[in-house]
């Protein structure tokens, strides 16, 4: 864990190989990335938190996030955790709404393809929750009929 921070695990949402988590430890650091100094390099900058993760499998990465100081742990791990979500919906776009098949040339018809393929994605979640919902309803209607016929 890193010294003088604070740390925690992480339990967040499924994942195709398995149920998410992860310990985290987070500390406020100066990153040397302010003003040029001539003998020194970068002079340090803000304060940002550095964030660590050790996965189940032995694997640990790290990050940076210049959220406020005051920001508690779980929200620093859940932020980063959101990356998935993002990085699963793109993969979706490309490969099953064809976003890397745009061959135009111009700036505006790579916006439209990209605008198109986004308004596919919200339709087809669109179908999959109210199919998902109708499920639902009717496994909690059959439910209720079990219940007053017994």
């Amino acid at each position: 864990m890193l010294a003088g921070s604070r740390g925690g695990v992480w339990s967040g949402g499924k994942a195709p190989k398995g149920a998410l988590a992860a310990c985290f430890a987070a500390k406020r650091v100066r990153v040397a990335d302010g003003p040029r100094s001539p003998r020194h390099g970068h002079l340090p900058g803000e304060d940002v938190w550095l964030i660590g993760e050790w996965r189940r499998n032995g694997e640990r990465k790290y990050y940076l996030s210049n959220l406020p100081p005051r920001t508690a742990l779980r929200r620093l791990a859940a932020t980063i955790k959101a990356r998935w979500v993002c990085e699963q919906a793109h993969q979706q776009l490309k490969q099953e709404l064809g976003l890397d098949h745009f061959e135009g040339r111009s700036w505006t018809g790579l916006r439209r393809h990209a605008l198109m393929t986004c308004i596919a994605c919200a339709y087809l979640q669109h179908l999959r929750l109210k199919t998902a919902a109708r499920g639902k309803k009717s496994a909690a209607g059959r439910a209720t009929a079990q219940t007053n016929t017994s």
